[in-house]
């Protein structure tokens, strides 16, 4: 992994530190995603919100509704969720995302967990 993606990725981490230290465990992932993407922003990151993702297949472009939580400085994937606990099913969907999106680094992040650090993984293809 470059250095620099390496340091996005350490900022959006920090940045979802800070928003589960104000806000703390329990509010839907709508209000996750725009505190997070606020404070990204404010730190002087590129963020795109709900970055539609099409599916190639042989030439066939299809828009079928799958989107990035959060697309960060066009290099880190941002799932954001706030759920009982991270299954194995949104690490598939990170995976995915990331391998439509020819990216390398993806985290997920679970706001709804006691300890941020908790709440957090780090995938990479």
């Amino acid at each position: 992994m470059d250095a620099s993606t390496e340091a996005v990725a350490r900022q959006v981490v920090d940045a979802g530190l800070k928003v589960h230290k104000a806000l703390g465990p329990g509010l839907l992932e709508s209000v996750y995603e725009q505190c997070l993407a606020h404070e990204l922003e404010r730190r002087g990151h590129e963020v795109r919100r709900q970055l539609m993702l099409p599916v190639v297949y042989e030439g066939l472009t299809l828009e079928l509704g799958y989107r990035l939580d959060l697309f960060v400085d066009d290099a880190v994937i941002v799932e954001v969720k706030s759920v009982e606990a991270l299954s194995r099913l949104h690490e598939a969907q990170l995976l995915t995302y990331l391998r439509l999106s020819n990216r390398r680094l993806g985290l997920l992040m679970n706001f709804n967990v006691e300890l941020f650090k908790q709440g957090i993984r780090r995938l990479v293809l």
